[in-house]
């Protein structure tokens, strides 16, 4: 009988990839726990996702709910913590993290990425003051207010598409000519929405107030008045945990087999920490389940 805080996989983060992972893990029997400081991890924040098989559209929190349920409808352990080290032991991990300390025979790491910054003037100082990295959790408190969005990808069109149903102007700033990274349908809708105002070829150098966001100062002098800015310009990965193990990696992201094994036997990675192409919920849930089934597999081989 396992004690109590010793588990055969412990995975590490709580977004599509991890949720999954615990999916798997429990239909394969395996005594698993979820360590994860945000249940559905960055997805749960997108405004909506239309190309998740059998929703036309949903929401980020919707479809983190769903994961979520699913996950504790079998007997899966999820708690919020942060871990803070992973020490590899003979044949084992040693965990230790923000709500105690954990032994796992194998670590499934979905850590995902973090936010980018601008790293301009009157950012720091404004956040959470008009300053705004998530669209769908503030877009409300923007009724009738002039806002701006920050990127030219995906994310940065529909958090525009959402700030428009809420705010009475909504500009995208982005440093290109045109939009070129976000899907043609996602283009389509800003282009055809009256509220929405793309600024091209302009780069904040700025960001104007003094208790509140007042506007912003472009790099061709231009000047915005503005109640908002939402920042939309992609993530990097988290590389605290991947550089203490003395992981490989490929710019900041795990390098994986098509097992999604490290170079750390009895660690895995899977998700948008990992360093293959898409980063997409459907892909993340897919390296999950893989990840789930290689370390069942190695487990009943060493049994």
């Amino acid at each position: 009988m396992k004690e109590k805080n010793h588990y055969d996989l412990i995975i590490v983060g709580a977004g599509p990839a991890g949720l999954m992972a615990a999916v798997y893990a429990a239909r394969y029997r395996l005594k698993t726990l979820v360590l994860g400081k945000l249940i559905g991890g960055l997805i749960s924040e997108a405004a909506d996702i239309a190309n998740f098989p059998t929703y036309e559209v949903i929401t980020g929190r919707e479809l983190t709910d769903k994961f979520q349920k699913q996950v504790e409808a079998l007997g899966v352990e999820i708690k919020f913590a942060e871990v803070e080290e992973i020490v590899p032991q003979k044949k084992e991990f040693f965990l230790k993290a923000s709500q105690g300390e954990f032994v796992a025979r194998k670590v499934i790491l979905a850590i995902g990425t973090e936010r980018r910054k601008l790293g301009v003037k009157g950012e720091k100082e404004l956040t959470g003051k008009g300053v705004s990295y998530c669209a769908t959790c503030d877009a409300a408190f923007f009724k009738d207010k002039t806002v701006a969005v920050v990127g030219g990808g995906n994310a940065a069109l529909s958090s525009a598409l959402l700030l428009a149903k809420f705010a009475r102007k909504v500009y995208i700033i982005y440093r290109r000519e045109k939009f070129f990274r976000a899907e043609p349908a996602w283009i389509e809708q800003v282009e055809s929405n009256p509220k929405i105002e793309p600024v091209f070829n302009a780069v904040i150098e700025e960001i104007l107030g003094k208790d509140k966001v007042e506007g912003v100062r472009l790099n061709n002098g231009k000047e915005l008045s503005l109640d908002g800015v939402f920042v939309e310009i992609g993530s990097s990965p988290n590389e605290e945990l991947t550089q203490k193990l003395g992981l490989k990696t490929e710019d900041g992201y795990i390098v994986v087999d098509k097992k999604q094994r490290t170079n750390i036997p009895g660690i895995f990675a899977a998700g948008d920490i990992t360093n293959n192409p898409l980063k997409q919920a459907i892909t993340a849930c897919a390296e999950g389940a893989v990840a789930a089934t290689t370390a069942f597999e190695e487990i009943r081989q060493n049994q």
